[in-house]
């Protein structure tokens, strides 16, 4: 296998309950996976990314952990695993698993002997246990809040019945923080790492890179006001302020970590993941760490993937970024001196489990101050044809990009954000924390369609996904799709096709003028022997000469449409 390819992959997010049920019990599965890899292969994919699968309650669909070293029954054994893994390594599909490091499950064995032991001792050292404020302690330890929603601290009762300590959880209840100042924390996390990369997984996405270190003595902090961002540093996973991260031109990168949240992007993470990385040196086959960290600027994100610590990051400024010329340009050149400034490559995402499909994202036309998630209350929604065609544009352009780009299930297929979730269906945390103020994620995560004629759209034979399924997703399933030249699956393969034969992922981005253009909304570059040109406005401009080889959307004669994306043999 080619050495460094997490520096050109275009990486597939498998989000396990939602992808394919093969017992038809409503909840997607590890054989269900193994039983489409044919289809991932056919896409062009390099590599999958599994969000977590292991023994968990599934407060948080999976990301409060009970077991790091099991699989949950849900979503089979071992065993099934082991298969799935093998049966990707035979078609060439890299596997990374997730990784859930600031939090376990309130299930866990470690959190459960914690509360049956007494205060001080071994067992709640290893989680942030506090004595409360106040004469009965019965004020929280500080005034942190809950990225879900309400406080950040629960207060326990004690063996003896007696009101006790408090545990912090900047997620939900259900998932106390570690204390990562604990030796014991670290082993045991070195001792997970090893399971699965012994067991031949190909890396780790280490969820919330940003937290794990909090600052000392744990300091009051009240964040900023929370803006209109739909799946915004502030509106999901919660980093420093609020909105979209800023975009930084200048690649100054340093190990000053500016003021901000104290659970957030503290120094001592960089420690931690420095030790994973020479762990993960010690097996053959480039396996890597790839951080979901929510931190901007991008030359303080560069931090997490110095030539010693991780290999790459998200890129959530990019994903953040409108669909608009200026600001694409923008963070594209702060990303590529950002990143490259610490020799690591840029990732490119658009979509996620945690935000807002970009076949809805991008085209909504107001602000919703509602937070993360969106639903019948939300304003400014598109038409699905006007939030499709600017998808595949901007998918379009975002794969001719160098560098490494990652794909969430199911947008090769243009499936939208489902708005119109029933309330009782809904089971994000966030929904419940915030008495259904915010809507949360449900909706990127409904089930796949896989056949338009199928029971459950061919998620499952059987039983009742664990979200319904809108009536759209028939149109949209990829056997209705595959093989019409001028559907979102068919734009996807060409795009990785030709990705893969142009080299694209290992090139140089030079921006370019256009003869006779002079709209602001037209942005152009080359890639090696590719010229990219995207309308990101609504008037249609000349197109240039050239043989097309990909058009996200129809060409009218001799001119590029808005909301259209083109890819010429230069």
């Amino acid at each position: 296998m080619t050495s460094e390819w997490w520096r050109t992959a275009t990486i597939y997010q498998i989000y396990p309950r939602s992808f394919a049920d093969a017992n038809g019990d409503g909840m997607g599965d590890l054989a269900g996976i193994t039983a489409h890899l044919a289809d991932l292969q056919e896409l062009g994919i390099d590599a999958i990314w599994l969000s977590p699968f292991y023994t968990s309650p599934q407060k948080d669909a999976g990301y409060d952990v009970a077991d790091y070293c099991d699989v949950d029954p849900l979503f089979g054994t071992l065993a099934d695993f082991d298969v799935m893994l093998a049966e990707a390594h035979a078609r060439g599909i890299r596997v990374i698993v997730d990784l859930v490091p600031n939090h376990s499950s309130s299930a866990h064995a470690w959190f459960q002997a914690a509360l049956a032991a007494e205060p001080g001792s071994p067992e709640r050292a290893r989680y942030l246990f506090r004595d409360g404020r106040g004469a009965n302690g019965d004020e929280a330890p500080n005034n942190w809040e809950s990225v879900f929603g309400g406080p950040a601290w629960t207060r326990i009762t004690e063996a003896d019945g007696t009101p006790g300590q408090w545990y912090l959880h900047i997620f939900d209840s259900s998932q106390p923080d570690f204390d990562w100042t604990n030796p014991e924390v670290h082993e045991e996390f070195r001792r997970i790492l090893r399971f699965w990369l012994d067991r031949g997984v190909d890396g780790f996405r280490v969820d919330v890179a940003h937290g794990m270190a909090k600052a000392e003595g744990l300091p009051d902090y009240t964040p900023p006001a929370e803006g209109g961002s739909m799946g915004g540093a502030a509106g999901l996973d919660g980093a420093d302020g609020a909105g979209a991260p800023g975009v930084a031109l200048e690649p100054e990168i340093s190990d000053e970590e500016p003021a901000g949240a104290p659970y957030w992007g503290q120094d001592g993470v960089h420690d931690i993941f420095r030790d994973w990385r020479l762990l993960l040196d010690e097996y053959p086959g480039d396996r890597i760490l790839a951080a979901e960290a929510w931190v901007d600027p991008l030359p303080r994100l560069a931090n997490w993937v110095r030539p010693d610590e991780m290999h790459q990051s998200f890129n959530f400024a990019y994903l953040e970024t409108p669909w608009e010329a200026a600001a694409l340009r923008s963070v594209v050149d702060a990303s590529l001196a950002a990143f490259g400034a610490v020799g690591a490559p840029s990732t490119w995402v658009l979509s996620n489990h945690d935000v807002v499909r970009h076949a809805t994202r991008l085209s909504v036309t107001e602000p919703n101050p509602q937070g993360h998630g969106l639903g019948p209350r939300s304003k400014g929604l598109p038409e699905y044809a006007t939030g499709v065609r600017r998808a595949r544009a901007a998918t379009a352009f975002m794969l001719a990009l160098p560098g490494s780009s990652y794909l969430y299930q199911g947008e090769e297929l243009g499936l939208p954000e489902v708005i119109d979730l029933p309330d009782e269906a809904r089971e994000d945390p966030t929904w419940f924390r915030t008495n259904g103020e915010r809507y949360g994620r449900d909706g990127c995560r409904v089930p796949l369609p896989w056949n338009a004629d199928a029971a459950n759209y061919g998620f499952g034979a059987t039983g009742t996904p664990w979200l319904p399924q809108p009536e759209q997703w028939r149109t949209l399933a990829r056997d209705a799709q595959r093989g019409d030249a001028e559907s979102t699956l068919e734009l996807y393969r060409a795009a990785l096709r030709l990705r893969r034969e142009h080299a694209l992922g290992a090139g140089t981005l030079e921006w370019v003028p256009l003869e006779g253009v002079a709209d602001p909304a037209v942005l152009a570059f080359r890639n090696g022997d590719m010229l990219v040109v995207a309308n990101t406005g609504s008037t249609p401009v000349a197109l240039p000469e050239g043989d097309v080889l990909l058009a996200s959307g129809a060409l009218d004669g001799g001119t590029l449409p808005g909301d259209t994306t083109v890819w010429i043999a230069a």
